[in-house]
Formats: structure tokens, C-alpha cells, sequence
């Protein structure tokens, strides 16, 4: 009698594992990553790389809705600049112009929502400008 208890647990957590589908992947599988960590003072052009950690493929169609660039790196995060994102044709490379007013650290601060995650996907990464 044990083991048909037993067997029907077992036999109702697979039902279930089934039934609620594949696991699905949360935000922190998710990174950012520079394509360059180095850009020119004045009008830069940034490019940026979405990649799931999980297959360490990029991540196409990611919606950008926050994004900002700063200096805090060097102690001036109230150092901001103009930063618009521009069209790229490489899957999963979004690709942002910035006008870099001065040589040094900056940071930059994106959001993104990736189809099928409820989520936001938030990545702050840092490049060097220089003249």
C-alpha cells in the first residue's frame, strides 16, 4: 500500500511538471554586453549586445524603452548626455549614438523588455571615452 501511495506521488509531480510546461527564463538570464569598451570623444556610436546566458545566443527584437548615459565612473553621475538609439541590421545588436562631451568613464544604463518574459532586463555597463 505504501509503494502505491508512493507511485501516485511521483505519478501526480510528473502530471504536473507537464502540465505547467517548460521552465521559463527570468530576466537575470539575460545580459548586456558591449560590442567595444572604447569610443571617441564627440558623437560615438555604441553598440550593444542582448545575450541569453542560458544558450550564449543574442536575443533579437528586445524592446529598448530606458536608456541613459552618464559618467558616473568618475564621480559625475549628474554628467549626463544625449543618447538615441539608431536601426542596426545585426540580430541582437542594438546600436545607440551618444555625444561624448569629455574623455573618461561612462555609463551606460539600458532597460529592455525580450518577447515572451514578463520582466525587465536592466544592464549597466561601462566604456571609456577618449580623444
Amino acid at each position: 500500500m505504501t509503494k502505491n501511495i508512493f507511485a501516485r506521488a511521483i505519478a501526480a509531480a510528473l502530471l504536473g511538471a507537464v502540465l505547467a510546461g517548460p521552465a521559463s527564463a527570468d530576466t537575470k538570464d539575460y545580459e548586456f554586453q558591449l560590442i567595444r569598451q572604447e569610443a571617441k570623444v564627440g558623437e560615438a556610436m555604441l553598440e550593444v549586445r542582448l545575450v541569453d546566458k542560458r544558450t550564449s545566443k543574442p536575443v533579437p527584437d528586445a524592446v529598448i524603452f530606458a536608456k541613459r548615459i552618464d559618467m558616473a565612473p568618475d564621480s559625475m553621475e549628474e554628467m549626463t548626455s544625449k543618447i538615441e538609439q539608431v536601426s542596426t541590421v545585426e540580430p541582437g545588436v542594438y546600436r545607440f549614438k551618444a555625444k561624448l562631451t569629455m574623455a573618461g568613464g561612462w555609463r551606460l544604463s539600458l532597460g529592455a523588455k525580450v518577447q515572451g518574459e514578463t520582466g525587465t532586463v536592466e544592464g549597466k555597463l561601462v566604456l571609456k571615452a577618449v580623444k
